[in-house]
């Protein structure tokens, strides 16, 4: 018999062999010759009653293969949207402070006026780099509300499209958070979201 019967049952999609081998002692870590796991397999699929299972019974969710990549990973590049949050809970659930996501950059033009809407608003020029005029000399002026500014990923405000640079806010309080995603409706886009917009252009493209 084969040491990687729980691999080849995740594989044929055998529910019920995949519990009996887990009963029996099966290794929930194997690693086939490209060092996927039955997880690792499972979250290619999709399959998400084996996955659960899988974490249920304790499969490690961050075994990665040659590839590199963890179950969550392999489940975001097949575009497996629930497969990704059952992961993503799975993964915040182990409480070591890992994660497969990483930080995205992103940022969302506004005009400045309204921010000013945020009653603890308040305008700085952090790490600042002042613009030229024609004349080569620089601009040194103050804020309108007809500026447009730039929110990024983390909350904090920039002049420019560039992260860290011309910095005009960087409170980053619950409530500011708040401000920005109900006043705004600013939201980062997350794994999730860019899984809908290709499902949404694939769709749209097979028309």
């Amino acid at each position: 018999m084969s040491d990687l019967q729980l691999i080849e049952a995740v594989k044929a999609n055998n529910l019920a062999a995949v519990e009996r081998l887990i009963q029996s002692g099966a290794d929930l870590n194997q690693q086939d010759e490209h060092g996927w796991t039955p997880l690792n397999w499972a979250a290619g699929k999709g399959d998400i009653e084996t996955i659960r299972l899988l974490i249920e019974k304790g499969a490690d969710v961050f075994k990665v293969g040659a590839d590199q990549r963890t179950p969550y990973l392999i489940a975001l590049a097949a575009g497996h949207a629930e497969a990704v949050e059952l992961l993503r809970e799975a993964e915040e659930k182990t409480g070591d402070g890992r994660s497969s996501r990483t930080e995205k950059k992103y940022c969302k033009a506004y005009y400045l006026s309204a921010l000013r809407g945020f009653p603890d608003w308040t305008e700085s020029k952090i790490n600042w780099k002042e613009k030229t005029d024609q004349s080569g000399a620089e601009e040194n002026r103050g804020f309108s509300e007809d500026d447009i500014i730039f929110i990024h990923q983390d909350f904090t405000v920039t002049q420019s499209i560039w992260h860290n640079e011309n910095v005009i806010f960087d409170q980053v309080t619950p409530e500011w958070k708040e401000f920005c995603s109900g006043a705004l409706k600013f939201k980062a886009p997350d794994d999730l979201d860019l899984i809908v917009s290709t499902a949404s252009a694939n769709a749209a493209a097979a028309d």
